[in-house]
């Protein structure tokens, strides 16, 4: 049975590496693929998906405003059966369109496999991530590790000479050089540290 599947992660955990080795799988069987990306992230200039290790496959590009459901209509008119859905940096997916996905699995019958963050770096849900959580028939957390040793659930961004921002727009595309994967310990110490003071309190009411 189809189901759609949100997995999610703190950067560097390897949700593009997972996806492309999933993606690997299915072709490897002789089963067709459709992999798509948002515009958003546009630190490819090609229309494909690569991972940190150096792992890369084409994929299809949608903006915000798409409606995926026809995109994968139009998908399987021209090219035939198709097996699986995978959608990179699902995070930026919006309402309507995580609805798309759901469409996918429920209408089409093709199961759909989303990757992406859960938080932003103010510890905030992204749109893309808050459906999928509500609506996804599976969630799987992909680990990775934060410099204290902990499991890293949190993401913080950092400017030029690595001193945490703790303003400004949710979306803003970078990697290594712009963020950094911490637990909820010490992301609550670094945003302290850097004076913000809107970090909710233990007793503020609910």
């Amino acid at each position: 049975m189809a189901k759609l599947y949100f997995h999610y992660s703190a950067m560097n955990a390897g949700k593009t590496t997972t996806l492309l080795q999933s993606a690997w799988n299915y072709r490897e069987r002789g089963m067709r693929t459709l992999i798509l990306a948002p515009t958003l992230d546009d630190r490819l200039a090609e229309e494909a998906v690569a991972s940190r290790i150096g792992l890369k496959a084409p994929a299809s590009r949608f903006a915000p405003g798409d409606d995926l459901l026809q995109r994968v209509r139009d998908d399987i008119a021209g090219n035939g059966v198709l097996h699986c859905v995978f959608v990179d940096e699902a995070q930026f997916l919006t309402k309507a369109q995580v609805w798309q996905l759901s469409e996918v699995v429920d209408v089409l019958k093709v199961p759909v496999l989303a990757y992406g963050l859960r938080t932003d770096f103010r510890g905030e849900l992204f749109t893309g991530s808050s459906y999928l959580l509500a609506w996804a028939d599976e969630l799987h957390e992909i680990k990775t590790i934060c410099h204290t040793g902990r499991k890293a659930t949190m993401v913080v961004r950092v400017d030029a000479d690595g001193l945490p921002v703790t303003e400004g727009p949710q979306l803003e595309i970078g990697g290594n050089e712009r963020y950094v994967s911490v637990s909820r310990a010490e992301f609550k110490n670094i945003m302290r540290r850097a004076g913000h003071g809107g970090l909710p309190h233990a007793d503020e009411s609910q």
